[in-house]
């Protein structure tokens, strides 16, 4: 088997002499380094590490949540108004059950009922009293005023009574029965007032 002459001859450790003078030329072409200098800080080559396909993301170990306060829930306000019950409302238009008190708005103009209606409820329920007439009237007349709000009251009042407002005094309303005033008046059923 006839040896490569280009190859080094392991048994003696001679170089070919075309790889001798290769690297004889290669040797006269570099430069030495010099003192107490880093081959790496002496050229700005960037060290670039291969990529890899599919990195996966380092685990960290797990942290302690920080103590944090919470804020109080916020108030949900009053329940929304229940439907009244149709039985209780029969008895309240034949008079088996009492009305405890009532307010006529007829002739005031909305600002005014508004606030009217705000302090009798809440004068009513401090008082205990559980089913309280409101009176709208129907509408269709001019008010005592000469006001041309016609039936505005009585389009109004069941539209405050359902606002949070009013809902922290009324569980339910409906239309009054005729001895009452039918559609132009309504039976409203108050919260009870709670025992300290």
């Amino acid at each position: 088997m006839a040896k490569d002459k280009r190859s080094k001859d392991t048994r003696s450790g001679t170089v070919n002499p075309d790889d001798a003078d290769l690297w004889q030329r290669v040797a006269e072409t570099a430069e030495p380094l010099k003192k107490g200098k880093n081959r790496a800080t002496d050229h700005a080559v960037p060290i670039v590490e291969p990529a890899q396909e599919n990195p996966r993301p380092k685990k960290t170990p797990p942290v302690a949540a920080p103590y944090r306060v919470e804020a109080p829930p916020k108030d949900p306000g009053p329940p929304p108004v229940a439907n009244f019950e149709r039985r209780e409302a029969r008895k309240l238009g034949a008079g088996r059950i009492s009305v405890d008190a009532r307010i006529d708005l007829h002739g005031m103009r909305q600002h005014e009922a508004h606030g009217s209606l705000k302090a009798f409820l809440s004068r009513a329920r401090s008082h205990g009293y559980r089913n309280v007439l409101v009176i709208t009237g129907k509408g269709g007349k001019r008010g005592y005023d000469g006001s041309t709000e016609r039936g505005v009251l009585n389009r109004q009042v069941p539209r405050w009574l359902s606002e949070p407002e009013f809902r922290q005094w009324v569980v339910s309303f409906t239309h009054a029965g005729k001895r009452h005033g039918g559609d132009g008046a309504l039976y409203v059923r108050l919260r009870r007032v709670k025992p300290a």
